[in-house]
Parts: structure tokens; sequence; C-alpha cells
């Protein structure tokens, strides 16, 4: 990707933390912010915020349907991502894999997983067709290593890894998929498992001003590499 070329970013996840980071710096750099995420009151704020030149959706990604249709207005009226990015994610709470029940466990794995192949499924078809983008699933460092009491959350961000590196295989020249490994940054979900030791962490925003303008220089020589933003 051209660094300083007006871009047309998709980010799930876009209503607060890294997700909401992302989609403010992306747009001071000139770019068009395409997001999405499940509070509707989240998303009127973000469209107030940004203006009409932006355009958010209020979307669960853990909902195949909601995707589609998602999907089908912003290609119909915007066309493909130039950069695709799966932020969205959720993490049990604190807990012995044996104690998470079946209802947390199956959300974490929904929206962590199924909700990225949903996503996919929904855009990397125009992607290919057009010839060119970068899709960027968020991992983990618990998506290289483990921690106890995150075992849902490992699983998950583990899975992304090799989801990632298979679908890097299977695009055509002039794509790239990448496993991104955000570091450690002070979020409400890093606050729900670190408590007060979070604050000791980069806040989204700082990370922001770093992350996004390596995120504009991922381009087909990095497809299928198992990334960090620098730094992290």
């Amino acid at each position: 990707m051209i660094q300083g070329a007006r871009k047309r970013i998709l980010i799930t996840g876009a209503t607060r933390g890294l997700g909401r980071a992302m989609a403010v710096e992306f747009a001071e750099l000139g770019h068009t912010v395409v997001g999405c995420g499940r509070t509707a009151g989240a998303i009127a704020r973000l469209r107030e915020e940004f203006g009409a030149s932006h355009d958010f959706t209020a979307v669960d990604v853990a909902d195949d349907g909601q995707v589609r249709a998602w999907a089908t207005d912003v290609l119909d009226r915007l066309g493909p991502p130039d950069l695709l990015l799966n932020n969205a994610a959720l993490i049990n709470r604190n807990a012995p894999l044996w104690k998470v029940g079946a209802d947390e466990f199956d959300r974490v794995v929904d929206v962590n997983l199924k909700g990225v192949a949903n996503v996919l499924r929904a855009f990397v078809p125009a992607m290919i067709e057009r010839e060119t983008g970068v899709i960027v699933n968020f991992s983990s460092g618990w998506g290289r290593s483990t921690a106890p009491e995150v075992a849902p959350y490992c699983a998950t961000k583990w899975a992304i890894e090799g989801l990632t590196r298979a679908l890097a295989q299977e695009l055509p020249t002039g794509l790239a998929a990448v496993p991104l490994n955000p570091g450690i940054i002070d979020t409400e979900m890093l606050q729900t498992t670190f408590g007060g030791r979070a604050k000791h962490f980069l806040s989204p925003e700082a990370w922001a001003k770093v992350a996004v303008p390596f995120l504009l220089t991922l381009g087909p020589k990095d497809n299928g590499k198992p990334l960090s933003v620098p730094g992290q």
C-alpha cells in the first residue's frame, strides 16, 4: 500500500479501545473509515463525531446475517476496502477453564473467531475481484503464548494465527493477509484482566500513533507473516 494515498479502511469493533483509536488516527491522516460496532448508541456518536465522509454501522460480527447485510450495503455504495482490520474481540472473565461457562466460552469464540470468518466471507471476494487489498486479523501476544485464566481467549487468538496464515496461502497475487499482535495496551479489555496494572501500558491513542502508520505500510510483501506493532 502506498503511504499517503487516500485509502478506504474497514475496522470492526470501532466504537472503543484500539478500534476507536485507529479510526480517529486514520481519519486524521485523510483516509476514509468504514467501521462497525455492536452498540447503536456508540455508532451514532461516531457518526456525529466523524461526519458524513466516513461510514459507521451497528453490526454484531458474530451474526453472519448482519455481517452479510452490512457488506452488501458497503460494497454497493463504497466498494471493497483497501485495508480490512478484523479488530473486534472479547475476553473471558479471569477464571480457570473449567469454571468458564458454556455461554461465555461460546461468546468469546463467536466474536473472536467466527466473527472474523464472517467478515472475511463477506468482504474478501470483492477484494479478490479488484485484485488488491490487505487483510489484518488482530491476534495477541496470547495468540503466540499462553497465560492462566484466559484459556478461551488464548484459544481464539491461536486460531486466528492459523486461520490467517492459511488464508494467506489461498489469496491470489496482489493481496495479503497478516496476523498482527498489537501489543499490550491499556484498554477496557486489558483492565478486566490486569486490573490496576493496565495503567502502566500505552493508551490506545498513543499506540495508534505508531500502529496506524505501520498498518499503512503493509502490502503483498507481508502476506502470511505473523507481525507485531513496532515497539510492542
